[in-house]
């Protein structure tokens, strides 16, 4: 009947600092090494990963990071199960700067703002 509009989606680059990736090796390799619990280890990475996957196709629809406060809102949070994948949005591009449990102080936020 009418004039259909077609919206072209915004892409995104996603890239995964250093620092985040050694914290899914350490969460990973706790859950395996420490807690004997190798299965859960696979599907909590499957998991940080697909949180990535949910990141990159549309990223403002998380939560701006209350720890990491600025006025454009480039620092963004999404949660997996118990952890916080911390983000930073930069024009096209995504960058995963690091995931930190709950449980942790504020203080671990603030280190964040220095990863490149």
């Amino acid at each position: 009947m009418g004039r259909q509009k077609k919206t072209i989606a915004k892409t995104y680059t996603l890239r995964i600092s250093n620092t985040a990736l050694q914290h899914i090796d350490e969460i990973t390799g706790y859950i395996a090494f420490i807690n004997h619990q190798p299965l859960n280890a696979i599907k909590v990475g499957d998991a940080l990963f697909g949180t990535f996957d949910k990141i990159a196709v549309n990223p403002l629809s998380f939560k701006e990071c209350e720890e990491l406060p600025t006025k454009s809102k480039i620092y963004r949070r999404a949660v997996c199960h118990s952890w916080s994948v911390i983000f930073k949005i930069t024009g096209p591009e995504i960058l995963i700067i690091g995931i930190i449990h709950h449980s942790r102080r504020p203080a671990a936020y603030k280190k964040l703002r220095k990863v490149n």
